[in-house]
């Protein structure tokens, strides 16, 4: 962390909410979408919900070099519109962010678009109101949209990570404007994924991960867990999915899975653990529809992968607890998988106050 204090520029604009929004559109501060007018008095309200000093940095963002300092990462959060007690959240998901085995350089400049997503666990995801329940990826949650899109400003703004500059995604994806969700853990048939990550109880927690896309599976004829698990796994299975091909950079994957399929899968006696083994021994694709196809110049595999044989079972990622297991969603039966980019890893970071 930089001991050297860091103080952001201010800047005189015409006190109007269109020539604020003009100015922050010319200077390339949005996302698009018009933001809250990050003002003095709005941008302290933000940082004393969290304490500490304004200019203290929580590191250095790729690909500019920038210090993270709170006040930056304030500036932006009220520009995302969040409250002050969102701010701790978004806090720590810099903070998850700024770890280097989630090489955020790469997964938000990669070709492929990969979005950043943050998933909260804890009682601190009831206080704010984050959405764990019905319609959680999509919108409609204040704190959702807020915290999700108060790290991709961060992303824009300090890292900066400008769409067709240093961000050269082919396509993109609408989880670049804001993702994030909680877990359901009322409705969890299992230990929350704090608990499974070694957090103790009452504890509140930010992952994030980074993800090429969203895979939805829906399953409303049997209700079988085992079957439940086969129609997961058949999902994952199909060429052109680059997980295959990036095992040995640690490419991970998350299972979202829906209450109700939770609960049919908890009842064929199915721990989280035996979920993720299932997975991984299951969701493979033989080696000879890999070659040669997709994205097979810039395979890496572990050295367990024998190339020299085309029948060789290539699994999605390289071992059992590189699946992260989520329960969200709410009533139906639609569950999801999020294919991870290739060299990220995700982290998880407690949400906590400075002071």
């Amino acid at each position: 962390m930089s001991t050297v204090p860091i103080k952001a520029r201010r800047v005189q604009v015409s006190d109007s909410f269109d020539a604020i929004q003009e100015y922050c559109w010319e200077q390339g501060w949005t996302d698009g979408l018009p933001v809250v007018p990050p003002t003095e008095p709005l941008v302290q309200a933000m940082l004393a919900s969290y304490g500490g000093d304004p200019s203290q940095s929580l590191g250095v963002l790729q690909p500019r070099n920038s210090q993270a300092t709170l006040e930056k990462i304030g500036i932006n959060a009220v520009m995302a519109g969040c409250q002050p007690e969102h701010f701790p959240v978004v806090v720590a998901a810099v903070k998850a962010a700024l770890d280097k085995d989630f090489n955020l350089g790469g997964n938000a400049a990669t070709t492929g678009g990969a979005a950043q997503v943050l998933i909260v666990n804890g009682p601190i995801a009831k206080e704010l109101g984050i959405n764990g329940d019905a319609a959680c990826f999509g919108p409609g949650h204040r704190a959702n949209a807020a915290i999700g899109r108060a790290l991709r400003l961060v992303i824009r703004n300090v890292a900066g990570l400008i769409p067709g500059d240093m961000d050269k995604a082919t396509l993109a994806t609408p989880g670049r404007y804001s993702f994030c969700f909680s877990e359901n853990e009322d409705r969890s048939p299992w230990e929350a994924r704090n608990i499974t990550m070694g957090y103790p109880e009452g504890s509140s927690t930010v992952t994030i991960t980074a993800i090429r896309g969203v895979y939805t599976i829906m399953e409303s004829t049997s209700a079988n867990g085992m079957d439940l698990l086969e129609t997961f796994v058949g999902n994952m299975r199909a060429v052109g999915i680059s997980n295959y091909y990036q095992t040995g950079t640690g490419a991970q994957i998350v299972m979202v899975i829906c209450p109700e399929h939770a609960d049919e899968i908890a009842a064929a006696g199915l721990t989280k653990a035996q979920v993720q083994e299932y997975i991984f021994q299951n969701a493979r694709m033989p080696l000879h529809t890999l070659v040669g196809r997709a994205h097979y110049g810039n395979r890496n595999w572990p050295d367990w992968i024998d190339e020299n044989d085309p029948d060789t079972m290539v699994p999605i990622v390289r071992e059992a607890n590189d699946i992260a297991v989520i329960v969200a969603g709410g009533d139906g039966r639609h569950s999801a998988w999020l294919a991870g980019w290739g060299v990220t890893r995700m982290k998880i970071e407690e949400i906590t106050k400075h002071a």
